[in-house]
């Protein structure tokens, strides 16, 4: 059975996984990478992170596609390949580092070239961390809930774009993800032009991208100058890190307990209407 179709079992949920759920709810709906970069240099960035410039987000928009698109490629070919469940967060984090460095002293020009390469270096760091959460990346299902991590980059208050929080974009990915699982297990083609693979990048990079716009605005930004790229890169892998914590914790729960009871309890410690969310 795909995990990405978990059984409804009814049953209290344990003190532990109550508190997980909880962190993950914290995580997910309350974590801001405009806060991340705020911690580097002041409060300013806050301000700077909203206002980037038009040109910028349509290099940073472009930018993100081919990311994803790369990361695409990597999820469907290799993701699955890497055996056990191994905690390579430091090292993922050092080459993050080594990627924004270069960004940095090359300037956006580079962000066309860098940015892929630190989105597929994110993407296996968020792979071992699905896998320590149990999931099998045989099943193309879970290699896409991966890819699935840089659509929940944002929050509302950085553009309506994300408004909703997390139940609400997996709401709105959900048949694409399922389409694009389909199309996998059956060609196992990982070709990004395919329709519907090409549908789920377009919906994931719409909001990668403004994160992306962020960080570029930063690694632009003089507040920032003497912090650098590499900070900036940093600060930009352990946001989806923690993202992906989030996401995995809340699937495995929906594994143990049956997604519509964790969806209930997800959306009461987040103080949302979960109907809507979902909708």
């Amino acid at each position: 059975m795909s995990q990405g179709l978990p059984v409804a079992i009814e049953r209290p949920m344990t003190e532990a996984d109550r508190a997980a759920l909880q962190a993950a709810v914290a995580i997910l709906e309350r974590t801001s990478f405009a806060e991340r970069l705020a911690a580097l240099a002041g409060r300013q960035i806050g301000f700077a992170g909203r206002m980037v410039p038009t040109a910028l987000q349509e290099v940073a928009a472009n930018a993100a596609r081919r990311g994803l698109a790369s990361a695409l490629r990597v999820a469907i070919s290799s993701l699955d390949r890497a055996g056990p469940p191994r905690d390579r967060s430091r090292l993922h984090l050092r080459l993050a580092a080594a990627s924004g460095a270069l960004g940095g002293a090359v300037g956006l020009a580079s962000l066309p070239i860098e940015l892929p390469l630190s989105t597929v270096i994110m993407l296996r760091s968020i792979a071992d961390i699905a896998r320590g959460e149990g999931e099998d990346l045989a099943d193309p299902e879970a290699t896409l809930a991966c890819l699935q991590v840089f659509a929940f980059g944002g929050h509302a208050e950085e553009g309506n774009i994300l408004e909703g929080g997390y139940l609400a974009i997996r709401g709105v990915l959900a048949k694409s993800v399922s389409d694009a699982a389909r199309y996998v297990a059956a060609t196992a083609v990982a070709d990004e032009t395919a329709p519907v693979l090409a549908r789920l990048v377009a919906q994931i990079s719409t909001r990668f991208g403004v994160v992306v716009s962020q960080k570029a605005a930063a690694q632009a930004a003089p507040i920032l100058g003497a912090v650098g790229g590499a900070a900036v890169n940093l600060a930009f892998t352990r946001h989806f890190q923690s993202l992906a914590r989030g996401h995995f914790t809340v699937r495995r729960l929906e594994r143990a307990y049956g997604r519509d009871t964790v969806y209930r309890e997800y959306a009461r410690m987040a103080g949302r209407s979960e109907t809507a969310d979902r909708q």
